[in-house]
């Protein structure tokens, strides 16, 4: 035995036999547990008051938590990550609660024209909404967050869902303080038409393999599609006539007088561009499903190459073997409510520096 270590028990012998190693009777107890809860929050931004579910997972009183903003995918999609009554994946409800395992806190909303919030003062005119205001909406989401007595300002974190993952580019640029970290789950990573265009090529594809279509029908839809979009973005009327009439319903309205607006700008952005404005040292997972048709694989390398540039750190991405745009395994019902565990898992390892 070293005379450290003779000179340690010695000393606990004496603390022993005084009675000093007893805890003292007016010790502080720990604080309180606060169960876990979830809370209906309201926030208003340009006219219109937006509603939101803020869930605080158990924590001790007075403890602060990371806080993560949860931002929805395209279209109609509520602070569920549902399009009810038809898809109601629960893809957000889902994520939250896995979020809050880790003790992370989180806030997810009704965006224009879904659940309580509605069309606000949007109402009658929808073709006034760009995505500019959808990113308006989720900055004054960031701050409802950022100001709740539970949330670590410190730890604050964005993790968006499709569309929602362009979002969180976009906005981890503007706010303040700027988020510790970002989890872009299946995130749009190309130009909104590039990504429409590729999306439709595929399907047509897929109807040439089983019978439905012959090459030659798929090969004019898909230049169509092509001519129908350089049309739209050179600002000229866009000849849909010979496209297939599901596929020229579907371009009528995104080009129509309620979507143009929204399309257009939402177009004009290059998530590659928007990343690379993001804060070097940011923390940052991006998912991808191989079986993801919406999102495909092969599109990601000018996101993640931007990120890179960016100097951002963390688990980077993280490639989610036989999962869909949904993080299901391919084949799942859509409207099943789960996350496949390889997307649990991608989820806990990005919020480990903020884990309880």
């Amino acid at each position: 035995m070293s005379w450290r270590s003779s000179l340690t028990a010695v000393v606990l012998a004496a603390v022993t036999a005084a009675g000093l190693g007893a805890p003292a009777a007016d010790a502080a107890a720990p604080a309180a547990l606060v169960p876990a809860a979830d809370r209906e929050v309201q926030f208003t931004v340009d006219g219109t008051t937006a509603y939101g579910t803020l869930h605080v997972p158990a924590h001790r009183a007075g403890h602060h938590l990371a806080a993560a903003l949860l931002l929805p995918g395209s279209g109609p999609t509520d602070r569920n990550g549902d399009e009810p009554p038809a898809l109601v994946p629960g893809t957000l409800a889902l994520i939250a609660d896995t979020l809050g395992v880790d003790g992370v806190m989180t806030l997810r909303f009704d965006k224009y024209f879904t659940g309580r919030t509605g069309a606000g003062a949007y109402q009658g005119d929808p073709g006034r909404l760009d995505l500019a205001a959808f990113t308006r909406q989720a900055a004054a989401a960031y701050t409802t967050l950022r100001d709740q007595p539970e949330a670590d300002p410190h730890a604050l974190l964005l993790v968006g869902h499709s569309e929602g993952g362009l979002q969180a580019l976009l906005l981890a640029r503007t706010v303040r303080p700027a988020p510790a970290g970002l989890a872009l789950l299946a995130p749009q990573d190309e130009r909104l038409l590039d990504l429409l265009a590729a999306q439709l090529d595929t399907q047509l594809e897929q109807a040439v393999e089983t019978g439905q279509l012959t090459e030659a029908v798929a090969s004019a839809n898909k230049a169509g599609i092509a001519a129908a979009i350089a049309d739209f973005r050179a600002g000229r009327p866009a000849d849909t006539s010979t496209l297939l009439p599901p596929l020229a319903s579907l371009l009528n309205a995104l080009f129509g007088p309620d979507n143009a607006r929204f399309v257009r700008s939402d177009d004009a952005v290059h998530p590659a561009d928007a990343a690379r404005a993001i804060r070097p040292g940011t923390r940052v997972t991006v998912t991808c499903g191989t079986a993801d048709a919406n999102v495909p694989c092969a599109t990601t390398a000018p996101l993640l190459a931007a990120l890179a540039r960016a100097h951002t750190t963390g688990p980077g991405l993280r490639l989610l073997d036989g999962l869909d745009h949904f993080l299901h395994p391919a084949g799942t019902p859509v409207n099943d409510r789960m996350l496949a565990p390889a997307a649990v898992a991608a989820l806990h390892e990005f919020a480990e520096p903020w884990k309880r």
